[in-house]
């Protein structure tokens, strides 16, 4: 059992995650901001053409790279049918309890016979620390221990977000809303991340 955790930990790329940061073996930090999506198809043409250029505007302007990540997971829908189930009793009249009866039917049906799926739209922003001349690096965290790795993080985090503000800002311009994930919510992406076959249910990553 020990081998395969520590397999396990050899392949995860993930050393911690603290303060809304996911921090990787190699020292790279990362923020991860969930995003909303455009009903694209539905703009007129003109508007299509705007958000394509702004759009294009807000990656010219980056000096740094980004990865944009896409999750389907099979929507668990027993939490709404258990809702509907629970409005039967208190409908007024027998014609209408049986339409809400017809109703969790034909979506239980629905749903066993077509997946239903959920997609989340994540930006994933990247911050490799530069590298430290190694001598002074070891002197000082000599002379002055654990809050130089401390104070070293808190600039790092300051980088991080002055690029997450970057970001949020031109996504907002084309119409795009985002939030940055906390702690736990970090956790269960990267769970359903490296365990896929346990990606069924409805998701608790705020909208």
């Amino acid at each position: 059992m020990a081998s395969s955790t520590s397999a396990t930990q050899d392949f995860v790329p993930i050393r911690d995650i603290k303060n809304g940061m996911v921090i990787l073996k190699n020292g790279q930090l990362c923020k991860v901001l969930l995003a909303s999506s455009i009903n694209f198809a539905l703009k007129s043409r003109d508007e299509q053409q705007a958000i394509l250029f702004q759009f294009q505007n807000f990656l010219n302007t980056l000096d740094f790279s980004l990865q944009i990540y896409v999750q389907s997971r099979r929507l668990n829908i027993e939490p709404y049918l258990a809702t509907l189930r629970s409005l039967e009793d208190i409908q007024y009249s027998d014609l209408m309890r049986v339409q809400l009866r017809e109703y969790i039917e034909f979506i239980r049906t629905f749903t066993t016979e077509v997946d239903v799926m959920s997609k989340n739209f994540f930006v994933v922003i990247p911050y490799t620390p530069p590298k430290l001349d190694f001598k002074k690096s070891f002197t000082s965290i000599l002379s002055q221990g654990r809050a130089v790795e401390t104070n070293t993080l808190d600039e790092q985090r300051l980088q991080l977000e002055q690029r997450q503000t970057v970001v949020e800002q031109g996504l907002n311009r084309i119409g795009v809303r985002t939030i940055a994930l906390r702690d736990e919510e970090l956790v269960e992406l990267f769970y359903h991340i490296y365990n896929p076959n346990d990606a069924t249910g409805s998701a608790p990553i705020r909208q």
